[in-house]
């Protein structure tokens, strides 16, 4: 089968784009066909494909996710903590689905799909909510642990995490609103002092009440670490600079709250995407994954304490 013409390559489906950046009637959206050329073609029709693929992983995690609640009910497994880890990772496999089906680069404010459902400001309401649970189910977790095991260290731990992700929340809303990619760089550092403190309370803790958490909560914590303070942060701080040297002009809160609320570009170039298909893969996959981990862990400390 041949490849579709290009210029009826449009983010998430196909159909017929005008010219380049061309303003849709009536709305503060454009389109961004890719650009001009067959390998810039090729790349382009790849993240069209990866938006397949993220769709069609959202939904098995949904799946998974029902699953999960399904055998928990059926074996008669947990208790209150349980329940909660169950509607907290609820919220965070939902709001993941949603922005793997509306990808979103915030501060340009670049979408896949033209609908005002793909507004920053409604991407971003989501993120939040779903983030904070992620966060609530990390915290509820130690807290259950660190009763077990007495720690004040990993009780006061626990009791820090929300806290400190909603801080890098307010800092994210903030880049996002001012364009300021500094405050990502603050932001992401945030979430890697809060993974390094999971760490750390679950060396404090021990196998012997974490045994089905430890291994995997020091690894995989450790490598989400190093990602955000070898890759992430980099990054986000290398983008500041250049603005800076650009002599970029940033945006007002409240210029940039009806900035969010009402511009959205849809673009599918692969120049546009290129740095944000590796963390939104591994967001929407590991991230959600380790959320419906954290729900059978959780039943699985319930058991055996």
């Amino acid at each position: 089968m041949s490849e579709p013409p290009e210029e009826q390559l449009v983010c998430g489906s196909l159909a017929p784009a005008a010219a380049q950046a061309e303003r849709q009637p009536g709305t503060r959206s454009r389109r961004v066909t890719a650009d001009p050329g067959e390998t810039e073609g090729r790349k382009s029709r790849t993240i069209v494909r990866w938006h397949t693929s993220l769709r069609a992983v959202a939904v098995v995690n949904v799946a998974l996710w029902a699953l999960t609640a399904a055998s928990l009910t059926s074996l008669s497994v947990g208790n209150g903590t349980t329940e909660t880890q169950l509607l907290l990772s609820a919220a965070y496999v939902a709001g993941c689905a949603y922005r793997s089906f509306l990808p979103v680069i915030d501060i340009p404010r670049l979408v896949l799909v033209d609908s005002p459902l793909s507004s920053v400001l409604v991407g971003r309401s989501v993120a939040t909510v779903a983030e904070l649970c992620f966060a609530a189910q990390w915290a509820l977790i130690l807290h259950h642990l660190a009763s077990l095991s007495a720690s004040a260290f990993v009780q006061a731990v626990s009791a820090a995490l929300v806290p400190l992700i909603l801080l890098a929340e307010g800092f994210s809303w903030y880049a996002v609103l001012t364009t300021q990619q500094r405050a990502h760089a603050v932001e992401n550092s945030l979430w890697g002092i809060a993974a390094a403190l999971v760490v750390v309370g679950m060396l404090v803790i021990g196998t012997l009440h974490a045994a089905g958490l430890y291994w995997v909560t020091i690894a995989g914590g450790m490598a989400y670490v190093a990602f955000i303070f070898v890759y992430d942060v980099p990054m986000y701080w290398a983008r500041w600079r250049e603005d800076q040297a650009s002599g970029r002009r940033y945006q007002s809160l409240a210029d940039g709250l009806l900035d969010v609320a009402r511009r959205r570009d849809v673009s599918c170039r692969w120049s546009d995407w290129t740095n944000e298909v590796a963390w939104m893969s591994l967001y929407f996959t590991l991230g959600v994954w380790s959320s419906i981990w954290l729900v059978h862990a959780a039943a699985d400390v319930a058991r055996n304490n």
